[in-house]
């Protein structure tokens, strides 16, 4: 998988879960055939794991199958399962600027608005070094995200500001948002858990997560006239599909359709005794 330039955490991951795949059986998983195959899949199923654990583990499968032990014939018995089209969670502006007022002052709010402002997910986040932020050039440095691939995107004044009085406050060294011996970055559950406090504290109702930034920062920029191939860039999306995702998510176009029921003529209301 290095070879192939996986990330470091793609090979952790499947490394874990074929060896989850193996323990089941309690047998080396180059000795378990489609049989075994099958039915650990649907043991999969009958515990109610999400579509993402599933499939990440038909990932690795095939990939020990089909790659490492050169099974060719192995990959086409290990099916992925139907991802349920399901739209995510967004936050209207104003609701992100609610959460962001609740957010503690520091830390928390810069964190906060950093992944809303550049449209981040957690690990990328995380992963930020305080070098990342050029200044000169007014850009952020995402490196080595999704894919293992770089990418800049927009640094607003105002973030460049909140960023700089945190970094007087906090003094970070290397790493942007550093764990207490700044030793490496802070652990994306701690960030999670925090969250979810944040929303309760901010009195949303929404099942909002910290990706719903990143949902939201898309959206967002939609509405205010960014074009899809340049929002495409700035995700780090391969495909244009998976950001076509967001023009579903336009409240602006549902705003101007028309509104049948408000079209229809009046009624007469009916007079008693009919029903």
């Amino acid at each position: 998988m290095r070879v192939r330039n996986y990330s470091p955490r793609t090979i952790e991951r499947y490394t874990a879960l074929v060896a989850q795949f193996a323990a089941h059986f309690g047998r080396s998983p180059d000795i378990l055939g489609a049989e075994e195959i099958r039915t650990y899949q649907v043991h999969l199923v009958g515990r109610g794991i999400s579509w993402s654990y599933f499939n990440q583990t038909v990932c690795a499968l095939r990939f020990f199958y089909g790659t490492t032990l050169g099974r060719t014939e192995r990959v086409a018995m290990i099916p992925f399962a139907k991802r349920p089209r399901r739209l995510p969670c967004v936050l209207s502006p104003e609701e992100v600027a609610v959460l962001i007022e609740a957010a503690k002052a520091g830390r928390e709010r810069t964190m906060i608005e950093t992944a809303y402002a550049c449209g981040l997910r957690l690990e990328e986040l995380l992963r930020l070094h305080v070098t990342d932020i050029d200044s000169s050039r007014m850009v952020v440095i995402v490196r080595q995200g999704k894919g293992r691939k770089d990418r800049l995107v927009p640094l607003s004044p105002r973030l460049l500001e909140n960023l700089r009085s945190y970094w007087r406050a906090q003094r970070p060294r290397t790493w942007l948002f550093p764990n207490r011996t700044q030793t490496g970055p802070l652990h994306a559950g701690t960030i999670q858990r925090g969250f979810r406090h944040l929303v309760t504290r901010a009195g949303l109702t929404k099942p909002a997560t910290m990706h719903t930034l990143r949902h939201s920062f898309a959206t967002h920029l939609l509405e205010a006239g960014v074009d899809v191939l340049t929002l495409q860039k700035l995700l780090g999306h391969t495909q244009i599909s998976t950001t076509a995702l967001y023009l579903h998510l336009r409240s602006d176009h549902m705003r101007q359709l028309p509104s049948l029921l408000d079209h229809l003529g009046a009624r007469t209301p009916l007079r008693e005794g009919r029903a």
